[in-house]
């Protein structure tokens, strides 16, 4: 059986020119794209109306199940946010909550066009269930912290859950769900716990996924305490010897920004959050010209409040206009990068995130007969400074179509909400 996508236009470094094609997927793969593609009768048609076919976009950072407590601990700042609110609520955590908060943002980024994810959380195999389930994609670390100095790996349960969830699903669905390692960030770990947790990973071959430098506070207090930034710290560590995804980046001076283009680390751009938590915001041009590999982020849906990154794009394809005074200083064409082939490339997913022969097959079809998507002049800008959410006509992923034109192949919508809602309202009591 083969799916082809019949009238599609693609963007124009894709080769096809301006005018409408057909892709045939096989399998998990991009098989064929023409001008026009033969039809066999084991083929499903997906009729495209000229609309814009691209890659799907991946979440970089992510606490999934943190919808439990969308619109819980609004307009605080980070530290009290975290320690007023979020750290009870997440204190009350099971494996089931974390499930079904988990398929709820599953649910919520499939609808927008997010085909994978990066996620650092607790339960994770509860998370992972869920991806498993739905059909997504999904890089997944249980965070650790350390506060105590001196800690046994061999002793420490949170690390063994860390191994756990990398035995039991790095790899797991053909390799949607990989496994990462992740240090919660520099302030809640202990030096000799984040070598030792670097090292294992390095010698297992895992990603790394970490908060880092996010406020001017945290960044000024690694300095007091241990006389260098997080970013020094964690590379002195060997933690950056990692493939790692560094979430925020704030307060990154040039000094970080070199250490992490030399060790390919990736900044995970959260503008949103960054803005809503009043952290500031991340100095995105002299990351991108110091060679770092940019990319975007929601952050949890508890300081966003929701999971979109076609809404992170637009806000970060003009933030960064009016902070530096300069309207060429960000362009489009760099936004569509940061949302699908920079995010696959810091998941580990070379073979996604593009449309070519060969590739996975991880597409989203958005509708360009939209009013507020026309007339289209240059296809960047309409899907950067025009385009919403809710003109993902559909999400494809391994070649799967998960969601079409409102409706769900994979979740059942209504267990859902009933299932989302008996945890939610019952979760404080």
């Amino acid at each position: 059986m083969s799916t082809v996508l019949r009238n599609v236009r693609l963007m124009p470094e894709c080769g096809f020119g301006q005018g409408s094609v057909d892709v045939r997927i096989d399998g998990a793969r991009i098989a064929e794209i023409a001008p026009q593609i033969a039809l066999s009768s084991n083929d499903t048609v997906v009729e495209g109306r000229g609309d814009l076919l691209l890659p799907g976009f991946v979440n970089t950072h992510c606490h999934a199940a943190m919808t439990l407590f969308r619109g819980y601990g609004e307009d605080l700042p980070l530290s009290r946010w975290l320690n007023e609110r979020i750290f009870p609520a997440e204190d009350r955590l099971t494996a089931e909550s974390v499930y079904w908060g988990s398929m709820l943002a599953i649910a919520e980024m499939l609808r927008n066009g997010i085909t994978s994810f990066s996620d650092m959380y607790f339960f994770c195999d509860s998370t992972a269930r869920a991806v498993l389930e739905s059909g997504i994609k999904a890089n997944l670390s249980r965070s650790l912290v350390s506060f105590a100095p001196a800690i046994n790996l061999a002793e420490d349960t949170r690390f063994a859950e860390a191994v756990a969830l990398v035995k039991e699903f790095h790899g797991a669905g053909d390799g949607r769900i990989r496994v990462d390692m992740s240090l919660h960030a520099e302030y809640t770990n202990q030096p000799d716990y984040c070598a030792a947790v670097g090292a294992y990973t390095v010698k297992h071959g895992l990603g790394m996924q970490l908060h880092l430098s996010e406020t001017e506070d945290e960044h000024n207090a690694c300095i007091a305490r241990h006389g260098k930034t997080p970013a020094a710290f964690f590379a002195d560590l060997g933690v950056f010897d990692a493939p790692t995804t560094a979430a925020h980046c704030v307060w990154v001076t040039d000094e970080d920004i070199a250490i992490m283009a030399e060790k390919g680390v990736t900044a995970a751009h959260n503008p949103t959050s960054n803005l809503k938590l009043g952290s500031g915001v991340m100095p995105l041009r002299r990351l991108l010209d110091g060679g770092v590999n940019v990319t975007l982020g929601t952050d949890g849906a508890a300081s966003n409040n929701t999971l979109d990154v076609l809404r992170e794009l637009r806000l970060a394809a003009i933030l960064h206009k009016g902070v530096n005074h300069r309207a060429d200083i960000t362009t489009a064409a760099e936004m569509l990068s940061m949302a699908a082939r920079n995010g696959a490339l810091a998941q580990g997913r070379g073979d996604c995130g593009k449309i070519e022969v060969g590739a996975r097959a991880d597409l989203i079809l958005l509708d360009l007969s939209a009013p507020h998507n026309m007339p289209v002049y240059d296809l960047a800008a309409t899907v950067a400074y025009s385009a919403e959410a809710h003109d993902v006509r559909m999400t494809m992923v391994d070649g799967r179509i998960l969601y079409a034109d409102g409706a769900y192949t994979s979740i059942d919508l209504e267990r859902l909400r009933s299932e989302a809602g008996r945890v939610i309202a019952h979760y404080f009591d």
